[in-house]
């Protein structure tokens, strides 16, 4: 019999989604730093994924109708070298036995980690290389910066440790990209924060700001007074970027210029359109959209968990009330910032997990993390191009 709830939903039409882009699995809920920005949950547990785990979820990703071309495993959501590397050979074995078995489209598999970089040494370099996995680390910056907030757990800084994990791939010329948190304690320090990843070899950065969601119920850049300091740490760094002439490379800079030079504007994100981006758990668990959601309890959705791998595929969870609901407010969201925002063709409606733990709800539109990383950035740059073109009108609009 059919669910009455269900019957105030649309139809979903499943082809609009994916193709699978990310998939973040989660090798280990266990993180040896306490970084107080964390949004993880039990990162104190030590809790790991079952290799028996491995065949069913590359089955589900492999025969599952939103596969496309090519995807990137991504293992993070914890610090996902605290697994020795005898898991990882295990793991990969059993990839490449469930690649032979059910890739029938033959999409090409790639993997990255994002790491903390306290555990890299010669022996994790030689298996990142031999399996040409791509590495991020985070990085906040200068010592003084980055140990404010990322300490172990017997509260002592972390920096030292990283900067070596950073020098065995240096070493070994990987090639890596750093994510690095932006906190209130960042936004003093634009030219120390650029000149000490410049001076150190680091040219490809992008920021994440201290945002609040998960266990992270506060961030420091809601102080008074935090937005003209940003936009004025952010315009510092594009003087310092332009400086170097292409040799450094931030990720949000790119991103609004890539947009901009190719005339191209965003109808959506991969943290909004569903099935672009799965993320999976250490039980199996999987959920779409964000994966700093995933294993929360959001109220009114409960947990944003929307199957297991042992007994739903990804298509099947798209009937139930729970992903209904979700999606439902989701795309009332991107509806919302389309027709209230002028930044929506450089933004694509914003990440869900950002909506709802600043406003409650994925049915809203305006966050501090848009205003922050889309609206202030594109009004720099096209501040700068205009001024570069010796143009007086600006051209907001064509960012609609």
């Amino acid at each position: 019999m059919t669910n009455p709830t269900l019957l105030k939903y649309q139809k979903i039409d499943l082809s609009k989604f994916g193709p699978i882009n990310l998939v973040v699995i989660q090798a280990t809920s266990f993180c040896n730093l306490n970084c107080d920005y964390c949004y993880l949950p039990n990162r104190d547990l030590k809790n790991t994924l079952s290799l028996d785990l491995i065949e069913p979820i590359f089955k589900n990703i492999l025969t599952s109708p939103f596969i496309g071309d090519e995807f990137t495993v991504c293992w993070h959501a914890g610090e996902p070298l605290a697994v020795p590397i005898s898991f990882y050979e295990s793991a990969f074995k059993l990839i490449q036995e469930a690649d032979q078995k059910y890739n029938q489209k033959q999409a090409k598999i790639w993997h990255s980690v994002q790491t903390n970089g306290t555990y890299i040494n010669q022996k994790w370099c030689d298996f990142i290389q031999e399996h040409n996995i791509c590495v991020g680390v985070s990085l906040d910056g200068p010592e003084f910066i980055h140990d404010a907030h990322r300490q172990t757990r017997k509260g002592t800084g972390s920096h030292a440790q990283t900067m070596r994990g950073i020098s065995f791939l240096q070493k070994n010329d990987i090639p890596f990209y750093v994510i690095s948190v932006v906190t209130q304690d960042s936004l003093n320090y634009a030219d120390e924060i650029f000149h000490f990843f410049r001076e150190n070899g680091i040219y490809d950065l992008g920021f994440n700001l201290e945002e609040i969601e998960g266990v992270n119920q506060s961030s420091t850049l809601e102080a008074v007074g935090t937005s003209e300091k940003y936009r004025a740490f952010m315009q510092r760094f594009w003087e310092l970027t332009s400086e170097v002439q292409g040799e450094f490379n931030l990720r949000e800079f790119e991103a609004i210029c890539g947009l901009i030079y190719s005339n191209s504007r965003l109808t959506q994100t991969d943290m909004n359109n569903p099935f672009v981006l799965i993320n999976i758990d250490y039980q199996g668990n999987f959920s779409t959209f964000d994966p700093e959601l995933l294993s929360v309890n959001i109220e009114p959705y409960g947990n944003f968990i929307l199957g297991n791998v042992l007994k739903d595929s990804f298509e099947s969870v798209c009937d139930t009330e729970k992903f209904q609901k979700i999606y439902a407010d989701m795309q009332e969201g991107i509806k919302l910032c389309r027709e209230t925002c002028e930044y929506f063709g450089v933004c694509g409606g914003g990440a869900g997990s950002n909506k709802y733990w600043e406003n409650g709800t994925f049915a809203c539109s305006e966050t501090m993390a848009c205003r922050y990383r889309i609206k202030i950035v594109t009004d720099i740059i096209l501040e700068q191009l205009e001024n570069s073109l010796g143009l007086v009108e600006n051209c907001y609009s064509n960012s609609k």
